[in-house]
Formats: C-alpha cells, structure tokens, sequence
C-alpha cells in the first residue's frame, strides 16, 4: 500500500486526533487547575507529543518513505514556527497580566479553533494552488518578505491595552482590564463587561491567524498532499500548551531562535520561487531546516552561558566630590 491519503486514514487520524486533543484538553488541564504544570510535567507532556509524532512519522514511512519525508519536514516547520508564535503568546498573557492558571482555558478554546482553521485554511490552499499554480509564487514571496522583516526589523513590545483594535472594541461593548477567574464576561451594576481574560482570548486568536498564513503557504514548499499537509500541521499543535508553559519559564534564553525561524520562512519561500527552474529535494530541505534550528539553538545558549552578569556601576560620585 502506497497510497496514505485514502479514506480509511483520514477516518483513522480523525478518530486520533478527537482523543489526542481530549486528553491534552482534559487530562493537562485537570492536573494543574489550580496553577500552571511544573516545568517537569509540562517537559513530560512536550516529549509525549513528539514521540507520538515520530511514531506516527516511522508508521507513514512502511506506506511510503517520500511521504514520510515530507511529514518530517513539514513537522519540523509547523513546530519551529509554533515556537515563534508562542513568544507572541508569552507577551499577550504577560501584558494582560493572565495568571498561569487562567491561561489553561483560552489556550483550550485557542487549540479547538486553531484545528478548525487550519483545515480550511489547508482545503482552501490546496483548491487554489491546484487550479492556479501561480499562487505558490506569490506564497513564496510573501514568505520571502515575512522572513526578511521578521530577521531584519527590530519590532519594540507594543502597549496591546491601548491598540487601535481595543479602541474599536469599546466602541461595542464594556470593558474591565480586570481578571475575574475563569470568566469572559462579568455583571457589574446590572452591567455587561468584558474581562481581561476576553481580551487575552482575542488577541491571540487574531495571533494565531497571522500564524496560520504564515505556516501554512510555508508547508507548501516541501509538499502539496493535503493529507500530510493537515496531519503535520496537527501533530505540530498537540501539546502547544504544554510546550508553552515549558519555553515560558526560558523565554529569554532562546531569544535569537527567531532569526533562525525568519531565515527558514526565506529559505522555504525561495525555495517556491526557483521551483521552475531549480528543483529542491524534501531530503535537502530537511537537512537545511534541521540545521538551521540547530545552529540558531545553539548560538541562543551560547551567548546565554557567555553573557557576563552586569558589574556593579564604578562611576564615580559626584555629590562627593
């Protein structure tokens, strides 16, 4: 059998992916509502993900080791991308001031959507490329350009209270920067309010929008069957929310990685680009994605272990003098 795109596997990795999302909805959640997962489980939960994606990988290569290639290589994408998109949750959660243990419900809700849109995002995508093949070029461009701003502009953290999509927001409905449990929408003075929490919630579903269209043209560039298209995306999406509460507790630590992911966008884009007239093999953008993330990875912990800590000021006083 060399077909992995039947029915019968679509079935089967559906039935998959309704319990994977339940245990990490339920079972993650479960065992740290009252607070954020230690590190340790949350380490546990991360490793549990990606050894069932390498499983899932190793099943697909006895039906077809090129697809299995592809998988990786898309896997390796989605996941690197994920990564950036989960120091833009880091910010949002930080700046609205979400307490950890609050920040369980929205990524449940963030997770749900995300899958949904994903596969539209995923139908729609692979219908335009397969009518009109010109369309990857222009995702290849915008790869192109999303990298290069990503690695060459210096983007400074931006008050998100005081954005133009809050401004329009009050123009509909009230609001209160105030955390209120687990609740979206609190009653005060017979009033409705939207809570912090609500806000939070919306900026990251717009977040992992912009995501979305960043990951999914980026895919296009190692494979176009929509089944390992749709199964990477996934595999990379299970366990975002433990591999968040992991990278949260190391946020400035890998802080040049984002270069590394803004040069992989360049690359996966050129690489749609040159396809007339230079053909990239799955194997050869694998090996160049691996290396990139290991060497961003691995220059992050360098300056990190590098960095002196900051000596004592030896200005001398003035008022003393």
């Amino acid at each position: 059998m060399h077909d992995v795109t039947n029915i019968g596997v679509w079935i089967g990795f559906s039935l998959f992916l309704i319990i994977a999302l339940s245990l990490d909805t339920f079972v993650l959640h479960r065992s740290s509502r009252t607070d954020a997962p230690s590190m340790r489980t949350a380490l546990c939960w991360t490793l549990i993900w990606i050894g069932t994606a390498l499983i899932f990988n190793v099943l697909i290569w006895f039906f077809n080791p090129q697809k299995a290639l592809e998988f990786f290589a898309g896997y390796l994408i989605e996941k690197s991308l994920s990564i950036d998109n989960l120091f833009a949750f880091y910010m949002i959660f930080h700046q609205f001031r979400i307490p950890a243990a609050y920040q369980q419900r929205i990524f449940s809700i963030g997770i749900w959507s995300a899958i949904i849109l994903r596969l539209l995002l995923i139908l729609g995508g692979t219908w335009l490329v397969t009518h009109f093949h010109w369309m990857l070029y222009l995702m290849g461009a915008f790869l192109v350009l999303t990298g290069l701003k990503m690695g060459l502009m210096h983007e400074k953290e931006k008050d998100l209270t005081e954005t133009s999509l809050i401004h329009f927001m009050k123009r509909f409905m009230r609001i209160t920067h105030e955390i209120h449990g687990n609740h979206f929408f609190i009653r005060k003075d017979a009033k409705l309010y939207a809570t912090g929490l609500f806000l939070a919630l919306v900026f990251i579903e717009i977040s992992d929008i912009v995501f979305a269209f960043d990951s999914i043209p980026a895919i296009f560039a190692v494979t176009m069957d929509p089944f390992i298209v749709w199964s990477s995306n996934i595999f990379a999406i299970l366990g975002l929310r433990a591999l968040y509460f992991l990278l949260a507790g190391m946020v400035t630590r890998f802080h040049l990685l984002k270069y590394g992911i803004a040069l992989i966008l360049i690359f996966v884009g050129s690489k749609m680009l040159i396809e007339p007239w230079v053909h990239v093999s799955v194997l050869v953008s694998l090996s160049v994605i691996i290396g990139i993330l290991l060497l961003f990875t691995y220059l992050s912990m360098r300056e990190l272990a590098c960095s002196p800590s900051k000596p004592p000021s030896t200005k001398p006083n003035k008022s003393a003098n």
